[in-house]
């Protein structure tokens, strides 16, 4: 399937389907689930990066165990909302990833995602640097996620 924009794949995906959430790095990517509802957005699990085959079939494997029918994606725009060298490496990641599996997905802008947890992390959960980077990939994703859930239209 396509990328779409946030209120075309409220509509595509079915209502008893979750959304998962990726925050797409050069070394992890981190996921996140919906409930079914699509209110509230958890983070779920980190990829270890390795072959694009094996990143593949691990979101896969969440996806059917899941029960998800589309995905939102941290598009990482710059500041000054230009796209660079990351965004283009996260797009190509997106349209591999879409060629095998066929759900939609959309863009999130994820400007500032990591930034925002990880000042989380230090100020309100007191984590030490150590537990900060096993799970700020995954916490950023849920991030991603709640702000589109937030965004989408109610009552879909």
């Amino acid at each position: 399937m396509a990328v779409v924009d946030i209120r075309t794949l409220v509509s595509l995906v079915p209502r008893d389907r979750r959304l998962i959430g990726l925050d797409v790095g050069s070394k992890t990517i981190g996921l996140a689930l919906s409930d079914l509802s699509r209110m509230v957005a958890t983070p779920h699990d980190v990829v270890r990066r390795t072959k694009f085959s094996k990143d593949a079939e691990h979101i896969s494997r969440v996806i059917e165990e899941n029960e998800v029918g589309g995905f939102v994606i941290g598009l990482p725009i710059s500041m000054d909302g230009t796209e660079g060298r990351r965004c283009q490496s996260t797009r190509d990641f997106t349209n591999n990833l879409l060629k095998i599996i066929d759900l939609p997905a959309a863009f999130w802008d994820e400007r500032l995602s990591t930034a925002v947890v990880e000042r989380m992390m230090v100020s309100e959960m007191d984590m030490t640097r150590k537990r900060r980077a096993q799970i700020v990939d995954k916490l950023a994703a849920a991030y991603i996620l709640q702000g589109a859930l937030d965004a989408m239209p109610s009552g879909i």
